[in-house]
């Protein structure tokens, strides 16, 4: 699985097996999954266009190798950050407080949050689908608590395997978490990643989440579930140097380790990668950056479409 893939252009020198997305793992050929993402790939060269959450600076070289074979590609990401810039210089603040939450938010952690130290937080979040056996989650009960770090877990009703609105843990973790962690089924997500006192993000690598925790230069230990999950985590680790990656491995140690060097000992090298990464994003959905420009661009091709016009 850690062999290199050297025939996918720009990523020769760190694309391994092990970061393939999950159904390029599947070993029956006849999957109805593979023939439905081939002939989406096929076609996608027969689009007018194609429109991206991305912005031209984290993805440069991919964008580059696309747009071969798509010649009209819109990158308007990351789009969370673009709305928010749109209805702030329209004035619109209270649309843009506006939640876009799957499940109902639970708001007491953020003034939890409030009295929490500078950077001081690992935020750990799974997102919506995301799931893990409780063999799992008592390895990352044990590896958060073994870190000594102030924690925000978001642990939906349905996060663990069979153990729907329970999540039990042994005493001695639920008192080792008692004075300095906090457990919520859900959170308004942006505002936690911006908060002051988040010190990093232990993510499943979804794509909006990684896009979050990037306009919000929060660094991250990644440990991908399914989908294009592998290939984030491997250049939010490998390529962007905006933090660590756990794909394929739950072990409390190991666990215990990456929050120590995400939030101790490699912080300021993380810290680095991501100020920048969060200031090239913000650069991009402002007045006159690429994604901000670009997303003027589709609406007047989207208008000349309209029109009937070429």
């Amino acid at each position: 699985m850690d062999h290199l893939i050297t025939n996918v252009p720009g990523m020769e020198s760190f694309l391994r097996y092990r970061d393939l997305p999950s159904f390029c793992r599947g070993t029956d050929l006849n999957h109805c999954n593979l023939p439905i993402i081939v002939t989406e790939i096929q076609r996608s060269p027969q689009a007018h266009a194609l429109i991206i959450n991305t912005f031209e600076d984290l993805e440069g070289p991919a964008l580059s190798h696309i747009r071969t074979h798509c010649s009209k590609v819109y990158t308007i990401g990351p789009l969370h950050s673009l709305l928010k810039f749109q209805l702030e210089a329209k004035r619109s603040l209270s649309q843009s407080q506006s939640s876009n939450s799957l499940f109902e938010v639970d708001r007491s952690c953020m003034t939890w949050l409030d009295a929490q130290p500078l950077k001081s937080v690992i935020y750990v979040s799974f997102g919506s689908i995301s799931t893990m056996t409780k063999d799992e989650h008592m390895e990352f009960w044990f590896g958060l608590v073994n870190s000594k770090k102030r924690l925000l877990w978001v642990l939906r009703s349905d996060s663990v395997v069979g153990e729907h609105d329970r999540n039990e843990a042994p005493i001695e973790l639920v008192e080792g978490t008692k004075e300095r962690g906090y457990i919520v089924s859900w959170t308004p997500q942006e505002e936690v990643l911006a908060h002051h006192a988040i010190g990093g993000f232990l993510t499943h690598s979804g794509w909006n989440s990684t896009l979050e925790s990037i306009v919000a230069g929060v660094p991250m230990i990644c440990w991908p579930y399914f989908g294009d999950q592998q290939l984030n985590s491997r250049f939010v680790s490998e390529v962007w140097k905006l933090g660590l990656d756990m794909k394929d491995v739950c072990d409390r140690f190991i666990v215990e380790k990456m929050v120590n060097d995400l939030m101790g000992e490699r912080r300021e090298e993380f810290m680095k990668s991501t100020t920048e990464m969060a200031r090239l994003a913000k650069k991009s959905v402002s007045e006159g950056g690429s994604s901000y420009c670009n997303l003027g661009l589709l609406v007047e091709d989207i208008r000349l479409m309209s029109m009937g016009a070429d």
